[in-house]
């Protein structure tokens, strides 16, 4: 019997191997193709558990899946896919709590466009979003810590997680969260599978206190390696595997319930456009702008302007309006690129609340004082004109996939962070490794409060000499923003691009740390291996799209 027939006669839910499925889950948005063996559509967490101990007999390897827009081809694999956005996507519950927020509990499989319409009707908001909402599945989000435009206030999804379903590789499903130290020491006491890997963990995070806590990157948000720094609460004594669960991308079992905190949002927001001419005035707008506590803080280059006037026809079909009255809200820029030129950059501040009022006075008092450091910005306060910004911020990664004349998109440095300070020193230098580089067409865009950029070059893969031209690109890239103390990935994850690099950001030490981790959790490998340790630039490189 073959592995389809052998999983069909297993499971409840649906197997399908044929081509057409098989070479669609061969891709994600990352650059990479891997085919698998199979697509299984777990019908309910019974399936699952079975799949785990199945897998495990067989020796087979078996990675979850969203949406597919995973930047980094997280979810490729040569085995088993387990996707659950087919059967598993309930929104079990979403409440509003009397203290002010609120709490939903969802399955891996909910596409958080759907959610996002429920909380809505609450008035609630995960903050936490990242570009792709209208893509992604809650099981994505958890599994590569996402973070978006409003985690400049708000924080990243690790700090929103309360609890989780797991499916750990034992078989059996377990609720992992918060933990008082008595609690830990009555599972460290239990003489099964969780019992084992609450004392192993324990004993690894006690053991290497001092090290772990100092291999903790020194930027506001982090995606790379595994969360350990995050397990153990020293001050309040609370001990969360939940915690290292997020960001984790599958490699630890596999999630089947996720509960959340939510917030309500502010009710009314202005947007501070910022135009400016050269990178040299960057720092001290970004410091003059966080001073007003934005939501959202957010930038995108002259490229991707010039990407979205290239394209406007495109660009204004996504807009979804009328297009002259959408036209004509571009009127200002038309006329700023005419009189002044292009601007190398343009930074984009939400401030909000619930007095519109106040907003305005704090843009308009703004507006002032970055004026006095030469820099030219206008407060747009309606829903149009907010729009049209954040779109082509939102919109250049949907634009350059869109167009590609021979070329395609290629996500591998697409997501350095370094502290907001640095940013007047770092982008240069970033800019001139680029520039160096005529076979490439890239934009950058990302979060500039956070200091987190999103640089989607593209290029035609298909050319003998583009692996090496990615490996050399990405190795400068990456060794410039640990110079600078920052890290590989803010939101994205490591996946199979930046696996490689893991050891080279955190050090022999921690990544062994990292390994033992692994081991803990997965003693046989089958949870999506090659993803945060143990995988292979060659392998990555030898998987290209063409």
């Amino acid at each position: 019997m073959d592995l389809e027939q052998e999983l069909k006669a297993l499971l409840e839910g649906d197997v399908a191997n044929d081509e057409e499925i098989l070479k669609a889950y061969s891709h994600d948005a990352s650059l990479f193709e891997v085919k698998p063996r199979v697509v299984v559509f777990p019908k309910d967490v019974e399936d699952i558990k079975k799949l785990v101990v199945f897998a495990k007999e067989k020796g087979i390897s078996v990675t979850a899946r969203g949406g597919g827009s995973d930047m980094t081809g997280g979810p490729l694999t040569e085995g088993i896919v387990l996707d659950t956005t087919r059967y598993l996507n309930s929104v079990k519950d979403i409440r509003i709590n009397s203290t002010g927020g609120g709490f939903a509990v969802v399955e891996p499989g909910v596409f958080y466009r759907d959610f996002e319409k429920e909380a809505e009707k609450k008035n609630l908001l995960f903050p936490s979003f990242p570009a792709s909402k209208d893509l992604c599945t809650w099981g994505g989000m958890i599994a590569n810590n996402s973070g978006g435009e409003k985690t400049l206030r708000y924080g990243k999804t690790e700090q929103y997680v309360e609890s989780l379903k797991v499916v750990l590789a034992d078989g059996k499903e377990y609720e992992i969260g918060s933990l008082t130290r008595q609690e830990l020491e009555q599972k460290i006491a239990q003489n099964d599978f969780e019992g084992e890997i609450y004392r192993a963990m324990w004993s690894l995070i006690e053991a290497n206190e001092g090290i772990i806590e100092s291999a903790k990157p020194n930027v506001s948000k982090n995606s790379s390696g595994y969360a350990l720094w995050n397990v153990w609460d020293k001050k309040k004594e609370v001990f969360n595997l939940a915690k290292l669960f997020v960001g984790s991308q599958g490699t630890l079992g596999i999630i089947t319930e996720i509960k959340v905190r939510l917030v309500v949002p502010q009710k009314h927001s202005v947007l501070l456009v910022m135009f400016l001419r050269s990178l040299e005035p960057l720092v001290e707008t970004v410091e003059a702008v966080r001073k007003l506590d934005p939501e959202t803080f957010e930038s995108y280059d002259n490229h991707t302007l010039q990407l979205a006037v290239k394209f406007f026809p495109d660009f204004l079909k996504i807009m979804k309006g009328n297009i002259i009255s959408l036209a004509i809200r571009f009127l200002p820029e038309f006329f700023m690129v005419l009189t002044g030129g292009m601007p190398k950059l343009i930074l984009l501040a939400e401030l909000t609340g619930d007095n519109l009022e106040l907003l305005k006075v704090q843009a308009q008092g703004a507006k002032l004082e970055l004026a006095k450091l030469g820099v030219a910005s206008r407060v747009a306060h309606s829903k149009g004109e907010i729009e049209k910004y954040l779109t082509i911020r939102r919109q250049s990664f949907s634009l350059l996939r869109k167009h590609p004349h021979g070329l395609r998109t290629a996500p591998f440095i697409d997501d350095v962070i370094v502290r907001p300070e640095r940013l007047e020193e770092f982008l240069p230098r970033l800019t001139a490794i680029l520039e160096d580089y005529p076979q490439i067409i890239y934009t950058i865009a990302g979060h500039v409060g956070d200091g987190n950029f999103h640089i989607i070059p593209l290029m035609d893969l298909a050319k003998p000499y583009s692996g090496a031209l990615i490996k050399e690109i990405a190795e400068k890239v990456f060794a410039l923003t640990l110079q600078f103390k920052g890290s590989l990935t803010a939101e994205h994850n490591d996946g199979l691009i930046r696996t490689p690099f893991v050891k080279d950001m955190f050090g022999e030490e921690v990544y062994k740390l990292f390994e033992q981790t692994k081991q803990i959790f997965d003693p046989q490998n089958i949870f999506n291996p090659g993803k945060k340790v143990g995988g292979t630039l060659d392998f990555a490189l030898s998987h290209i799209a063409q």
